[in-house]
């Protein structure tokens, strides 16, 4: 007769119970398992956080800044300018929904503050998208 040791898999839902329903639907939206927390889990968390708040600025610098700048001086600009921020958008996006599932993974106790604060740059990711694809689409 063997033994056989259920106790992890019993932790394991023990502390899946313990969460929220708003805390479970968002791990399996993100498909976040339970893993053991260490230190690189959270430093990676916040290096993917700083990452995609800079994309964010580079492409905020690049659509406002530069291209308005650069369209009277260079013609062609203005051509580059809507694929240019569409390509950041999607590098943005990218970049947020990682370091969003990396705090979810770390469990960090400021995810949820840091996936609504996200959740507004993608908003403001998605006007910027459609802008975007609108002065592609629509005639000049």
């Amino acid at each position: 007769m063997a033994i056989v040791n259920t106790a992890p898999a019993a932790a394991e839902e023990t502390a899946e119970n313990e969460r929220s329903a708003a805390d479970r639907f968002m791990r399996r939206l993100l498909r976040v398992s339970e893993i053991k927390k260490t230190p690189f889990i959270d430093r990676d968390a916040h290096r993917n956080f700083r990452v995609a708040i800079i994309i964010s600025g580079v492409r905020c610098l690049i659509t406002y800044l530069l291209i308005p700048i650069l369209v009277p001086i260079v013609g062609v600009a203005g051509v580059l300018a809507a694929p240019v921020g569409i390509v950041l958008c999607a590098i943005a996006v990218v970049n947020g929904v990682i370091s969003v599932r990396r705090f979810w993974v770390s469990d960090h106790r400021g995810k949820w503050m840091y996936t609504w604060f996200m959740a507004f740059v993608f908003a403001v990711l998605a006007v910027a998208l459609v802008s975007d694809i609108t002065r592609i689409v629509s005639p000049a």
